[in-house]
This record gives C-alpha cells, structure tokens and sequence, in this order.
C-alpha cells in the first residue's frame, strides 16, 4: 500500500475568480453518444482554468466529484482542488487521451470532454467543438483536430476571430451548427 505524500493531500485553491470557460456541449436530454461536447481552455494551468468548467459542468450535469486527466499537457498535476467550498480528486493517467477530460458527477453521471489545446487557431478550435457537441458524432477526441486539419486547411482570418466573438458574445459562435450551451456564470451552490 503506497501512503500518500504531503503534497497529494494538499488541497489547491485558485487565487483568482473562476472564468467563464468556452464550453460548447450538447442540449439537455440528448441521448448518450461518444463526447458530451467540448471546451478551449486558454492556459494549461489546471488550478486557473478547471474551476470555471467544473462549475459550468455543476449547472448542467450536478456536482463533479472527479475529474480524470492526460498526464500530459497540463503546467503541474494537484490532485486536490477546492472549488466552491467543496474538494474535487483529479487524477492524471498516462493512458488518459491528451484531448479529453471526463467528469464523474455526484450522481454517477459521467461528461466526457473534447479538450481543444489553447493555441489552436479559433475556426478549428470552434468547428472542433461543434463536432464534439453534436449528437451524431462518431469521432474519438484524440482525432477530431487531426479530422478538421484535413477539411480546414486554411480558416479565413474572419474565422480566426472565433475567440474574440466567444470573449464578446458569452460563447455563441457566428458559425451555423448545433446551439452551443453557454456556461452558466459561476456562483454559490450549497454542498
């Protein structure tokens, strides 16, 4: 049996308000398919971008108790987040897609999300998220932006402002395609 060191009992807190996070998932009801949707962190750093997802994925799906993550990709690895009063476990596991993130939720709901890295281009990273929200999709996460680099070649730079419009617009996207859910501003919930 391996103890755990001080530093993985360790609880970290976000020194900053959680941020609206780019998260495009799919509408309320829809059947099980292989992704839920998909978000466009804009930092690795998972104690500044995960608080404003989880509580994002708190207002759709219930309260997430663990998040499962690539080893790879992410500035450093806490295994303890504080997050609105509660402790969420984070695990990062080398067999863990670099480009998905999966939730497990208090009530044995699971969200899998497409994770677009945070220099990908704004079309792709937009049309990336429209795939992975939509019901129909049979793409795994890991080969969605290789897909898209295939039939996007080149975004028009009106494309490449797909971040400003998010920034500007609390997420809806100018491009047609299935209606993005915008996540729900970051406030209280009782544990």
């Amino acid at each position: 049996m391996k103890l755990a060191t001080a530093a993985e009992r360790m609880t970290t807190i976000s020194l900053t308000p959680p941020s609206t996070p780019r998260l495009r998932t799919q509408s309320a009801g829809a059947r099980r398919t292989l992704l839920d949707g998909g978000w466009w962190p804009r930092t690795t750093d998972p104690v500044a971008e995960l608080p404003g997802l989880v509580l994002a994925i708190d207002g759709i799906h219930g309260p997430v108790t663990e998040l499962i993550l690539s080893a790879e990709g992410w500035d450093n690895h806490p295994r303890r987040l504080g997050i609105n009063g509660r402790v969420l476990r984070m695990g990062y596991f080398g067999s863990q897609p670099r480009s998905l993130l999966t939730a497990l939720c208090a009530n044995g709901e699971r969200v899998d999300l497409l994770i677009v890295a945070p220099n990908t281009a704004g079309g792709t990273a937009d049309a990336a998220m429209v795939l992975a929200a939509t019901s129909a999709n049979l793409v795994h996460a890991q080969h969605i932006i290789p897909a898209l680099s295939t039939t996007i070649p080149n975004p028009s730079p009106a494309v490449n402002d797909a971040e400003h419009v998010w920034d500007t617009e609390g997420g809806r996207s100018p491009h047609p395609g299935p209606h993005p859910t915008t996540a729900p501003a970051p406030t209280p919930a009782s544990c």
